[in-house]
């Protein structure tokens, strides 16, 4: 079992910093749910993702409709009101948190990692500083709670999906930065692009972004604790 060591002032600040990013978006997802639910009680559907919630919620609040009474509205108006105020707090935190990366060395050597911006960027350090309490890039991955469980029935072992042990936070900013590699980066012809194609083919769409976590994560431990850039061709033995 891995210990991460005693924490710096600064990377304290910086956790405090990305946990009340946390609250913030926790706080929008709710409040988009409960939204989503007064609309779908009354007969209305929204389009998925936040942004198409959000634009039709403005619109509602401004012109009305004809299922919705006066109180629903002012409702919805208020609700576009918060989420307003709230996306600019993390807007301003985002911000914040770019800014912080630009000025850190390890910070900016993990973001030349493929799927690794800021935000991940600056939780790392936070939270386990050059990585120096991992012997290998597989103890921190399950750490996050990136490695796999297993049982074993007959002498064969069965993966069984992640333990969701770990750093629930970072694990899921390593997901979603997983699922860029994944589907949005647009030059498929890097070495980690080509596995991840080839993970693409082979495995659900859900454990490959897992198996995506995991890989970057064993990377990002190498790029921490050799203080070495990211080599696109050193995939080997991660």
């Amino acid at each position: 079992m891995s210990f991460v060591a005693i924490k710096s002032e600064e990377q304290l600040d910086l956790q405090a910093l990305h946990r009340a990013r946390e609250r913030l978006v926790s706080d929008r997802t709710r409040l988009i749910n409960q939204g989503r639910g007064f609309l779908m009680e009354r007969g209305i559907r929204v389009g998925t993702g936040r942004h198409v919630f959000q634009k039709e919620l403005t619109r509602l609040a401004a012109e009305g409709a004809d299922d919705l009474s006066p109180r629903m509205l002012m409702l919805l108006s208020d609700m576009a009101s918060e989420l307003a105020v709230i996306n600019d707090r993390v807007a301003a935190i985002d911000a914040e948190i770019k800014a912080l990366a630009k000025t850190d060395a390890d910070m900016q050597r993990l973001m030349e990692i493929p799927g690794v911006g800021p935000t991940i960027a600056t939780a790392l350090v936070a939270a386990v500083g050059t990585g120096s309490s991992f012997g290998k890039g597989r103890d921190l991955a399950a750490w996050l709670g990136l490695v796999p469980r297993q049982v074993t029935t007959g002498g064969k072992a069965k993966l069984i999906g992640i333990s969701k042990h770990g750093n629930r936070y970072l694990r899921k900013l390593f997901i979603h930065g997983a699922r860029t590699v994944l589907h949005l980066v647009r030059d498929r012809t890097t070495p980690i692009t080509a596995w991840a194609d080839g993970l693409k083919e082979r495995a659900h769409v859900n454990v490959a972004a897992v198996a995506m976590a995991n890989k970057m994560a064993r990377i990002a431990w190498a790029v921490l604790t050799k203080g070495e850039r990211y080599r696109p061709n050193a995939m080997s033995g991660l």
